[in-house]
């Protein structure tokens, strides 16, 4: 570990541009949600809890596009699957449950914004939009296209993210709208889009060999590499191969094995959760016979709330 700090640079390996960023985020988050919340309709203080979950989320969206694990992942796949888990898999519930239903709610009265939640809304766009871009991101010619095109590769991870807002959107809904589902439905939401998320992970997992070249051909991997460096900055090779890679495991394709595995697993936490606490929830509203109990326990919207 210490080869790697001494390798790249503070500006290469933590990434202030995107702290930048997100501290923007967070001032302007925590301005609204504690002081300038009446400025909205229903607006009220954010509770801390929600306050924290926002910028775990916010940690999350570091984690995934910048920071150590960033520059990582430009080496190791392991490491570029373990930021994309968090990002995609962890992220989105976070951001959804600190942003407080009120502020959602805001945006219902404005018809061009309520027609197109009505359009990509329908819970299957989220499922298959998610899933479909997910594994079309990991074939062989997409993946070493995207790595080494950084504006394309920037576009195509943050239309993964929005994908992945609006299908954890039906799993954790933050305001009544037609398209709320049941618990039930919901755990079979969430089942399904386990399923749509495997074949990507096979393919990593037992393709049989290392599959990208941006993992095996140095000249692809300093092509992807040369994003994360300052301009000008040389190319470190010896990081790819030699006595001073920086490495896990002995090979590429154990790496590729150990990331698929990962992301994987991480997946189905990230669902078990989800579904524990939604049957959960669905056991104790039938047991004392509250339809809204679900709502008001996780504080998703309010009981007189109309649909969106």
């Amino acid at each position: 570990m210490n080869q790697f700090f001494e390798t790249f640079t503070a500006r290469t390996i933590w990434t202030p541009e995107l702290i930048l960023v997100l501290a923007v985020i967070s001032v302007i988050y925590l301005a609204l949600a504690r002081k300038y919340y009446h400025w909205f309709p229903e607006g009220k203080p954010v509770p801390m809890r929600r306050i924290v979950y926002f910028h775990l989320g916010l940690l999350g969206i570091y984690l995934g596009f910048g920071g150590p694990l960033y520059v990582l992942g430009h080496i190791m796949l392991s490491m570029h699957m373990l930021s994309m888990a968090i990002v995609f898999l962890v992220t989105p519930p976070l951001l959804l449950i600190g942003i407080p239903a009120w502020f959602f709610r805001f945006f219902t009265q404005f018809k061009l914004l309520k027609g197109f939640f009505m359009v990509a809304g329908y819970p299957l766009i989220g499922l298959i939009l998610f899933n479909a871009l997910f594994s079309f991101y990991h074939l062989p010619f997409t993946f070493d296209y995207l790595m080494t095109n950084e504006g394309f590769h920037n576009v195509y991870q943050i239309g993964m993210l929005l994908a992945a807002m609006l299908m954890w959107w039906h799993i954790i809904p933050r305001i009544q709208t037609r398209f709320n589902m049941s618990e039930l439905k919901r755990i079979g939401y969430m089942f399904a889009s386990g399923v749509l998320f495997t074949p990507a992970c096979v393919l990593i997992i037992f393709a049989g060999d290392a599959i990208y070249a941006t993992y095996t051909n140095p000249a692809v991997w300093a092509t992807a590499m040369a994003y994360c460096l300052p301009p000008g900055a040389d190319i470190p090779y010896e990081v790819f191969s030699g006595e001073q890679s920086l490495t896990l495991l002995n090979s590429t394709y154990h790496d590729q094995q150990f990331g698929g595995a990962m992301m994987k697993v991480i997946q189905e936490l990230a669902y078990g959760v989800a579904m524990g606490y939604t049957f959960r929830i669905w056991m104790k509203r039938d047991r004392e016979e509250t339809p809204k109990l679900a709502i008001q326990e996780f504080d998703m919207y309010e009981a007189e709330t109309p649909k969106a």
